[in-house]
């Protein structure tokens, strides 16, 4: 049986290389698809897609690669079937922007996890399932892997550092494995788009129905043309397909200039790479700490009063002015007794207490 095998096939590009390849009847590896195994994690979209295009050949696994047992999960069944797998299309992945010191430590490890290592789980469990057949294939007809990278792996970009990190091991991978599967006939082709009119802006904000803004919405291509073009690059047994005249020029750029010239750049051009954004940024005028913002909840619960939502300085209490000091009062002159008076008198100093000759006596050498 010969399938192909598509992650994050629920919506964006992997949902138009599920609708191409429903379409599709030349030979990846040997016939036409018989069956075409989808991976995502809403099910719900991946069964009104398949009501829609294909109700025989379509295949849902309800799986969130994240996860190893997931992985395990797929690799049982691949046993289980013993397919022979014509074309894998690695599609997951996730993208959070904003400065590194703002983003959650769960955002980061979802964003590495399902970007980098389970790619490269999946692409392990699925090899076995390829080779043989390249074995018995010309190149030109050869099985085919269609992993989605992005233009954001050419280089360091400051606001996207951990997806443009993990795009970039995205390309160093996939090539690699292009120019170690050449000898089973096999192409591993790495699709370096850069903005497409998906989802993705929405995810990586955090923003329903958000849109790719400022320099990069220049750029922003259809997804139908770029997968169109993918698969083409990956029948022609491409190792790498850069998509758009824009995205070759930055390539090519990343070859030649200073990487840190061209970080520069992208902290000028960038927001997200210039500073957090408003609900994220941590200021003195933000949040005031003072011994009793933290407290221990009167319940036992143990929690902390920073656990709540930032606190804007309008909602703060405004302290009572502090009164301005008094100066201190001289107190008036007043007569000294008569026996002070004629100690002085009697000492040649007048006004001079017997306590202040008794001082001045301790200094010889000054004029009384």
């Amino acid at each position: 049986m010969n399938i192909a095998v598509i992650t994050g096939a629920s919506s964006g590009i992997g949902e138009q290389f599920l609708r191409q390849l429903v379409l599709e009847r030349s030979a990846f590896g040997s016939v036409p698809f018989e069956e075409i195994w989808v991976i995502a994690r809403r099910v719900e979209r991946l069964f009104s897609l398949k009501n829609e295009l294909d109700p025989v050949r379509i295949r849902i696994f309800n799986l969130d690669l994240i996860s190893s047992s997931a992985v395990a999960d797929m690799a049982e069944e691949l046993k289980k079937r013993k397919p022979s797998i014509g074309l894998l299309v690695n599609c997951a992945g996730v993208g959070k922007n904003g400065r590194f010191e703002t983003l959650p430590s769960e955002d980061v490890h979802r964003m590495v996890a399902l970007n980098c290592a389970a790619l490269a789980e999946f692409t392990s469990i699925c090899l076995p399932y390829m080779i043989p057949t390249g074995d018995l294939c010309s190149y030109a007809t050869g099985p085919r892997i269609l992993n989605i990278a992005s233009s954001a792996g050419f280089l360091p970009q400051p606001g996207f550092s951990v997806y443009a990190a993990s795009k970039s091991f995205v390309i160093s991978f996939s090539r690699a494995l292009h120019a170690e599967l050449r000898i089973h006939n096999i192409a591993s082709t790495t699709v370096c788009p850069g903005p497409v009119a998906t989802e993705f802006a929405s995810v990586a904000t955090g923003v329903p129905g958000a849109k790719t803004e400022g320099f990069k919405s220049l750029f922003v291509v259809k997804p139908a043309r770029l997968v169109k073009k993918s698969i083409l690059a990956s029948k022609r047994g491409r190792g790498l397909y850069v998509y758009g005249f824009s995205q070759k020029v930055i390539h090519v750029l990343s070859k030649i200039l200073p990487v840190h010239f061209l970080v520069f750049l992208m902290t000028k051009l960038f927001k997200d790479a210039r500073a957090p954004s408003n609900s994220q940024q941590v200021t003195p005028d933000t949040v005031q700490v003072t011994p009793d913002t933290v407290q221990a909840s009167a319940a036992g619960t143990g929690t902390s009063s920073l656990q709540s939502a930032p606190i804007q300085a309008s909602s703060l209490p405004t302290p009572a002015p502090t009164p301005a000091p008094v100066p201190a009062q001289t107190p008036p002159k007043q007569d000294l007794p008569a026996s002070a008076n004629g100690a002085s008198a009697a000492s040649g100093t007048p006004g001079t207490s017997e306590q202040a000759l008794k001082i001045l006596s301790m200094y010889p050498g000054k004029s009384h």
